[in-house]
């Protein structure tokens, strides 16, 4: 399901979503408002990219959207003017949600604005990232919450862990080459590419 938003005193204007041509997304997934869907990107089934609340949600190129995951944001706008404080810097500009291109947000991820996820990052399973800023080739694993907090390029967060603190947020350690989850978001992305082309091609 592809459609606008509604107009209220928090989102100004009626936007169509913005879904590029070699995207896919699936009659059961939800894309609404001011939502920009970049190339070969994957939504899958029961998930929601919400942009009902002003100011954009950016999914960048090559990511993929898994089953059951929600990116929505707070208020980025009152009577027509941007809440900076809600927003983020990304290469689109100013956004309400980032997610960078070559990103995979697995199975019932929530991501919400405001926040930012780098380019090559894989999001596990049931995580929550919430006013967040997480850096590129980055490893969440399943099970976590991430508030609050900005993670540096090229670390990871263990299994099931809440992060609340920036001390804790420096202190995460770094991906390495024994690192076991090194290589997953490669596999991950290849995986999801390919069925935006594939599941396109079949609609068409």
């Amino acid at each position: 399901m592809i459609h606008k938003n509604v107009v209220t005193d928090f989102s100004s204007k009626e936007y169509s979503p913005t879904v590029d041509e070699t995207a896919y997304v699936h009659p059961l997934a939800a894309v609404i408002g001011n939502a920009f869907i970049g190339r070969r990107v994957m939504v899958s089934p029961f998930a929601s990219v919400r942009g009902d609340e002003g100011q954009p949600l950016v999914v960048d190129d090559e990511a993929n959207v898994q089953d059951g995951v929600i990116i929505h944001a707070l208020e980025t706008e009152h009577e027509g003017h941007a809440i900076e404080k809600n927003l983020v810097d990304s290469e689109k500009g100013k956004c309400a949600v980032y997610v960078g291109k070559r990103v995979s947000l697995a199975h019932q991820v929530q991501i919400h604005g405001p926040s930012y996820v780098g380019d090559d990052t894989f999001v596990g399973m049931q995580s929550l990232v919430f006013k967040s800023r997480i850096g590129k080739g980055c490893v969440i694993e399943p099970g976590c919450t991430v508030m609050g907090v900005k993670v540096q390029d090229g670390r990871y967060v263990p299994a099931g862990t809440v992060l609340k603190e920036q001390k804790a947020a420096d202190a995460l350690p770094e991906i390495t080459t024994d690192y076991a989850f090194r290589d997953l978001n490669k596999g991950v992305v290849h995986v999801n590419t390919h069925l935006a082309d594939k599941y396109r091609e079949m609609k068409s």
